[in-house]
């Protein structure tokens, strides 16, 4: 059974201004049946919103291990909990930037 799961990650390290977003939506889209969003976070972090089946999303968690070719990851943690009503939707077919 392919049962469709979501998570929320932030990734911490120098993850900004070297082209990540755009690395991992095309990551997701290399990964497949993946959907979600992607957005610069204000402690200079990046966080992703996505779902799909459990067996693509350990795919693209272990790609942002290493991330685009100039970044360099401290951490990956997954946040849990209520998520805010004021961060987007995930769209289903859709992984973009925000």
């Amino acid at each position: 059974m392919n049962e469709k799961k979501e998570v929320y990650i932030k990734i911490k390290g120098r993850v900004q201004g070297i082209g990540f977003r755009r690395w991992a939506v095309s990551k997701a889209e290399e990964i497949g049946e993946i959907s979600g969003w992607v957005t610069n976070a204000v402690d200079g972090s990046v966080e992703i919103r996505m779902s799909g089946p459990e067996k693509n999303l350990d795919e693209m968690i272990l790609a942002c291990h290493k991330g685009p070719m100039f970044a360099r990851v401290d951490k990956v943690e997954f946040v849990v909990g209520r998520i805010s009503s004021f961060l987007p939707p995930v769209t289903e077919g859709v992984f973009r930037r925000v």
